[in-house]
Parts: structure tokens; C-alpha cells; sequence
């Protein structure tokens, strides 16, 4: 079983080392392929991105769906032999066309945290299944910190070096996978694949006829958009703010990042433990609240960088709210209900990063009425107060 579970996190690591793996070579890449400007690079790379994100929306609910009727063994393997396929698209892409094509397979591929998370639930014992949600989290947290430090170690061999990398970690694990993985969907709790369940809105309707999930989805969602603060504006803030170099922006992040694999990883069962998934959820969102009014604010850099990694404190909330969905979700829809997950997030990463960089952009421009570069953390703690009335606020079977 722990072989099980580490194939499981390790497809999680290298999903999340994916997104960041690209980011340091991606400027020269595009400016390679299409001899353009740097302006112009950023323009094709904010597209590439929003492509990414639209495929794991549509995708997420097929490949949950599909791994609860086909199973999560065949669905992650075949997955992983794609995801290598296409680094290799995009290790020898000479034209934007092809990039293009490699981005949509990427946001398929990268659809199988829902696949990854279901296969998680599968087995775990149901008051297990918060704090090993928040191994994924974990797990995540290490891809968010390997990848651009891989990519930009691996990019001053070229610009294509990181897709080869990216290629043969996807090969290996898939290998891996293929000796160790069982499938974890059985006879009883295996389902038929219906257009309802795979398209996305069919989907988030299926789990909304649930009155007990409806509002946990709607807290996902609008946490994850506040959350997504954090890589949406923290370049541009910390350059406005504070002046950081490249190297001091990716050092603040490599902390979060460590310290958000660490909170996920061990500290949420300490926390679970004594606050139960409902206290930890509450203990998550007043943190959060208190963190992001302390960003909005402070001036000093060393106090910011002091207090990044301790901003991770607060990661808790995603994996206590997965575990409370998941323990109201029959253990023949887990798929499905993660594959809506993985949509609501992939929604609240279209939309997060065109709210917070709009608001970034009114609060730090020269003809700023106020000059307020961590403005966006006040939306995201306004977002917060929102998640806690949603939370807290009695539904009628609550009342029953």
C-alpha cells in the first residue's frame, strides 16, 4: 500500500512540477520560435496559460468519471505515457501551432489529480482521508518548488532541456507505476460512464442535487480563487513593493512552497487531530484573513520574506474541506466528485489571476489614486470573511 501511495503522490509531484517547469524557459522559448519581442512572448505565454486551464476544467470531470468506470490504474498510466509524449511535442516544437496543441494535451494530462485523488479516497479509511488529502497537498507543494528550480537549473543547458527531463520523469514514474499500482476500483463500487458525468456542468449539477455538498463546493471554489493570490501577483508585487531580484522572488517562493509541503504533509494532521475537519476548516480561514491583511500592508522585505513561509499556516483548508465532501460522497462517485474539484479549481485559475492583476494594476499604476501594490490581498481577505459566512451560516438540514 505505501508503494501504492507513493506512485500515487509522485504522478501528483510531477503534474504540479509541470506547471512550473516550463515558467523559467518559457519567455526565451516563445521569443525562439516566433523571433518576437518580449512584450509580445508575454501576450502568446498568458494565452498558453489560459489554455491549460480551460483543458483541466472541461477534462478534470471526464477523467474522474472515467476512472470510476475504467478504474484508476489504466486512466494514470495512460495518462503518464501521454504527458511524456507531449513533453516531447513541445521539447522540439518549431512552431506556435504546435505549442498550442502540446498546452491542450497538457491541461488533459494534468486533469488526473482527480484521478489521483479518487484513487486516494479509494484507500484510505474515511477519518483518513483528510489528512492524506493533505499528503496531495503536499505533494503539490513539492512539485511547486522542484519545478522552477529544476527548469532553471535545466535551462541553462537550453531551452529545450526541461521538456526532455519533464519526458523521462513521466516515463519512469509511469513504470514505476505499472509494477506497483492495483486498482483500487472494485466490482461494487464501479459505475457507468454517462454524458451527464463527464461534461463539466453536468457534472457540477450532479453533485449539487446533493443539498449536503453544495455549499463545501462553493467554499472550494472561492478559496481556491483567493488562494491563487500567491503566484497571481506576488511577482509584480514584491518587484513594486519591495524591489526583489528574480532570485530573491524565487526564493520566497521555494520557502512557501517548502512550508506548504510541510503544513499538508504533517503539521494538518496535528491540527485535524485537535480540531477536527470543522475546527480546522474555521482555524484556516481566520489565519488566512489574518495573513492576507498582513501582506496588503507591510513594507519592510524582510519582514515579507520573515513572513512567507509562515503564511502557509493556513493550507489547511483545501484537504479538510476535500475530506468532508468526500466522506458525504459514495465510494462510487469519488471520481466524480473529484474531477468537479479539479474543475471548480481550474475555473478559480482563469478567473483569479485576471481579478487580482486588474485590481494590482489600479493600486499600483503611476496615476494610482492610492498607491497599494497588496491591494489583491485585501480582495482575497474580503474572499475569506465570504468563505466563513458560507461555512458557518446553518443550511435547513442543519436546522432539521
Amino acid at each position: 500500500m505505501r508503494l501504492t501511495l507513493g506512485f500515487i503522490l509522485t504522478t501528483v509531484v510531477i503534474d504540479s512540477m509541470g506547471i512550473g517547469l516550463i515558467l523559467p524557459v518559457m519567455p526565451a522559448l516563445l521569443r525562439e520560435i516566433g523571433d518576437i519581442p518580449l512584450s509580445q512572448a508575454a501576450i502568446w505565454g498568458g494565452a498558453l496559460t489560459t489554455v491549460f486551464a480551460l483543458m483541466q476544467f472541461f477534462f478534470a470531470p471526464i477523467v474522474g468519471a472515467s476512472s470510476d468506470r475504467f478504474g484508476r490504474r489504466p486512466v494514470l498510466l495512460i495518462s503518464l505515457f501521454v504527458m511524456a509524449l507531449d513533453y516531447l511535442v513541445m521539447a522540439v516544437a518549431g512552431a506556435f501551432w504546435m505549442l498550442f496543441l502540446a498546452r491542450l494535451v497538457a491541461g488533459i494530462t494534468a486533469a488526473t489529480q482527480s484521478a489521483a485523488t479518487a484513487a486516494i479516497a479509494d484507500i484510505s479509511k474515511p477519518e483518513e482521508k483528510a489528512a492524506r488529502f493533505g499528503l496531495v497537498g503536499a505533494a503539490f507543494g513539492i512539485g511547486f518548488v522542484l519545478g522552477p528550480m529544476l527548469g532553471g537549473i535545466l535551462g541553462e543547458y537550453g531551452t529545450r532541456a526541461p521538456f526532455y527531463a519533464a519526458a523521462a520523469l513521466a516515463t519512469l514514474n509511469m513504470v514505476f507505476g505499472y509494477f506497483v499500482m492495483p486498482e483500487t476500483v472494485t466490482d461494487d463500487t464501479r459505475r457507468p460512464l454517462t454524458w451527464a458525468r463527464t461534461n463539466p456542468f453536468g457534472a457540477f449539477a450532479s453533485v449539487a442535487r446533493n443539498p449536503v455538498l453544495t455549499r463545501p463546493l462553493l467554499l472550494f471554489f472561492l478559496y481556491q480563487v483567493a488562494f491563487f493570490v500567491y503566484p497571481a501577483v506576488w511577482a509584480f508585487f514584491t518587484t513594486a513593493r519591495f524591489g526583489w531580484s528574480e532570485g530573491m522572488i524565487g526564493a520566497s517562493l521555494a520557502s512557501f512552497g517548502v512550508a506548504m509541503a510541510l503544513v499538508q504533509g504533517g503539521l494538518i494532521r496535528v491540527i485535524l487531530a485537535r480540531l477536527g475537519e470543522r475546527g480546522t476548516v474555521i482555524y484556516g480561514l481566520i489565519f488566512n484573513t489574518f495573513a492576507f491583511i498582513v501582506l496588503a500592508f507591510v513594507s519592510n522585505g524582510t519582514l515579507a520574506l520573515l513572513f512567507t513561509p509562515l503564511t502557509a499556516l493556513g493550507a489547511v483548508v483545501t484537504p479538510a474541506i476535500q475530506g468532508i465532501m468526500s466522506r458525504q460522497t459514495p465510494d462510487d462517485s469519488q471520481g466524480e466528485l473529484q474531477g468537479v474539484l479539479a474543475s471548480a479549481g481550474a475555473v478559480a485559475t482563469i478567473i483569479s489571476p485576471l481579478l487580482m492583476t486588474s485590481v494590482f494594476s489600479m493600486f499600483a499604476g503611476e496615476d494610482a489614486a492610492i498607491f497599494l501594490p497588496g491591494a489583491p490581498f485585501l480582495v482575497s481577505m474580503a474572499l475569506m470573511l465570504v468563505c466563513m459566512v458560507v461555512f458557518l451560516t446553518p443550511t435547513r438540514h442543519q436546522h432539521a
